[in-house]
Parts: C-alpha cells; sequence; structure tokens
C-alpha cells in the first residue's frame, strides 16, 4: 500500500433493473493516503455517492452487483479487499475503522431513537465500553463537534435539532470510535451558506485532532478549495483527471475540469460576467459510449474521441487526465481562462 490508507483499483459498479443494467462505475481507480483529503467532485449522477457508499458496502444487493475491481483498506488486521469480505466481516469494519457522513441528516438520523442512542450503539458494539462509558464518550463527542448542553441533547431526538445541529450529531456518530477513514458525501448540501462554513471548520480541525483520512464527495469547488489536499474529477462513471488541488484548479487538462471551472462564480469576475454552462446532457449510462464520454459535449472533440476510450496520459508526478488533447500527434489547444477566483 505504500503509504496508503484505501487503494480502489479498476472498480466497475452496475444495477441491475428491469429495463437493463446501467453501468454507474466504470473503471474507477484512485487512492487515499494516510492523513490525507481527496475531494471526489463531478455533476450530479457521475458515480461520485455510488463509489462512496461501494467502499462502505452500503449499496444493496440486489440490484447493485461489484462486477469488477478491487478496493484494498488497511485496517487494524492489515490489509483486505473490501470487494471480498462478508457482510458479518464489513460489520466489525463500518463504523470503528470506516465512517460516514450523509448530506441529509434528517432522513441518515433515525426518528425514533435519542441523539444519545444513536451515538452510543456504536461504541457499545465496537468498542466494548459500559453503558455508563459509553453515555460520558458520546457527551464528549457532541462537546467535541460544538454542541451546547450535550448532556441535555442526549436526550432529544433528531427532529428537535436543527440541520446544522443534526449534521453535527452526524459527525459525532460519524467519529465517535475513531475511524481511520470518514467518508462525507456532500456534507453542508442542506445547509445555509454560514452553517456550511462552520460544517467545513469543524471537519478540518477534526481531522487535525484525529488524523483521520477523509474522502468528500462534493459538487462545490469552493468546498474542494478549502479543504482538499488532492482532487479527483468524475464524470460518467469514470475519473477523467486527478491530481493535486493546485493541479486541478491551476493546470487541469481535461475540457471537462475546464468546463467545471467556468461555470463557477469567479472572486475576480465583474458582476456582468456571466457563467458558461456547460452544454448538452451526461450520457445514457444504460448504454455507455465506446469513445470518451465527454465528447458530445467537448467543443475540441476529435473523430478518435467517439471512437475509442483515452488512456490515462500522465501530465506530471500524480497529475493524470484520460484525454486524447494529451496525445503527442493532437493539436495543441489554448487552455481557457479559467480557476484563479475560487481559491482567493
Amino acid at each position: 500500500m505504500s503509504g496508503n490508507l484505501l487503494e480502489v483499483r479498476d472498480l466497475q459498479v452496475s444495477f441491475r433493473t428491469y429495463v437493463g443494467e446501467i453501468q454507474s462505475v466504470r473503471g474507477v481507480t484512485f487512492s487515499v493516503k494516510k492523513g490525507e483529503v481527496l475531494a471526489i467532485v463531478g455533476e450530479s449522477g457521475c458515480g461520485k455517492s455510488v463509489t462512496a457508499q461501494t467502499i462502505m458496502r452500503l449499496n444493496p444487493s440486489p440490484p447493485s452487483v461489484i462486477k469488477y475491481g478491487s478496493i484494498l483498506f488497511e485496517g487494524k488486521d492489515g490489509v483486505v479487499d473490501i470487494t471480498k469480505m462478508s457482510d458479518k466481516q464489513m460489520e466489525s469494519i463500518r463504523g470503528a475503522e470506516m465512517g460516514m457522513i450523509f448530506q441529509d441528516p434528517m432522513t441518515a438520523l433515525n426518528p425514533t431513537m435519542t441523539i444519545g442512542k444513536q451515538i452510543t450503539e456504536g461504541l457499545l458494539k465496537h468498542q466494548g465500553l459500559s453503558k455508563n462509558e459509553a453515555n460520558k464518550q458520546a457527551v464528549e463527542m457532541l462537546k467535541l463537534v460544538g454542541i451546547s448542553n450535550p448532556e441535555g441533547r442526549m436526550d432529544q431526538y433528531p427532529h428537535e435539532l436543527s440541520g446544522g445541529m443534526r449534521q453535527r450529531v452526524m459527525i459525532a456518530m460519524a467519529l465517535s470510535c475513531r475511524p481511520k477513514l470518514l467518508i462525507a458525501d456532500e456534507p453542508t448540501t442542506a445547509l445555509d451558506v454560514t452553517i456550511q462554513a462552520q460544517i467545513i471548520e469543524l471537519m478540518k480541525s477534526l481531522q487535525e485532532k484525529t488524523g483521520a483520512s477523509i474522502i468528500l464527495i462534493t459538487h462545490d469547488l469552493g468546498v474542494v478549495a478549502e479543504m482538499a489536499e488532492r482532487v479527483a474529477v468524475m464524470y460518467a462513471g469514470m475519473v477523467v483527471e486527478q491530481g493535486t488541488v493546485d493541479e486541478i484548479f491551476y493546470n487541469s487538462q481535461h475540457p471537462y475540469t475546464w468546463g467545471l471551472h467556468r461555470s463557477v462564480p469567479r472572486l475576480d469576475s465583474n458582476s456582468s460576467e456571466e457563467l458558461v454552462p456547460i452544454p448538452g446532457t451526461p450520457p445514457d449510462l444504460f448504454a455507455p459510449p465506446k469513445g470518451c464520454p465527454f465528447a458530445a459535449r467537448c467543443p475540441y472533440a476529435m473523430s478518435i474521441c467517439t471512437e475509442e476510450m483515452p488512456e490515462q496520459f500522465t501530465v506530471s508526478g500524480e497529475h493524470s487526465a484520460a484525454c486524447w488533447l494529451l496525445h503527442p500527434d493532437a493539436p495543441k489547444v489554448e487552455r481557457p481562462a479559467i480557476a484563479g477566483g475560487i481559491r482567493a
């Protein structure tokens, strides 16, 4: 694993339905180093959440099926392949060594159980604490995530808390057993801007204190700039570009990444400057194209783009992109003026 906590290799996940097979994840490969924050970005429906839930083995089977690939995780018992683990084996890892924050805490939390009972459930199962010890640790976790009157909150139900407080409870639950890996799936989507900033600062602070690795699933490039060290850009179930956050923001090489940047407001732009949307729609994953999945929407597409899938071309170090424009024989294209203002 050479310093990596998690390695996802050529992962392929499909959903078998009455009308056909949806190829949701198509050959995804990335790694997460110990103690780092990796952001996975892309449009809705690009396979971000399915990838995250496959790592946690939360997708119901059927209809989901892992068709190919491996997910190697370095746990307390050594390196294991999550794709080959039984449900019983996953129960010993999920919650204890891997935690997950979902994008909607109101539906992720159990409305019939108190906050205290939901946090202590994992502590009792994975750490073998007594009920009193688990209650004390749960109160400490609520304090850690900035919830006032944590002793009183233990007896409250999710509907009695605000959206921001429910998300803090989700973070407390996910971190209660000190997992090595935390997956945050759109953790700020359902919150207003002020609370979003608080949650981001909280996650950064807790990550520094615990040393956990984080996979941040989002479509918000502002959150990526604030938190991530490396970025994987997904489109149509594939990773089309990945690299350090500076490489993706300032030296991105894939036209889809350029399109994402141009569709985001810039701090250095004037108020009359219009955003540039990406034209067209993503491909149908019931029948994905044989060539580059972005070809139909790409202003730089060549004939080979529709005929053959591009390989991952190395740009520098860990920076790579799957685009025929990086082939030595491809015509030179001037990269559009993008980014810059997002990280200011």
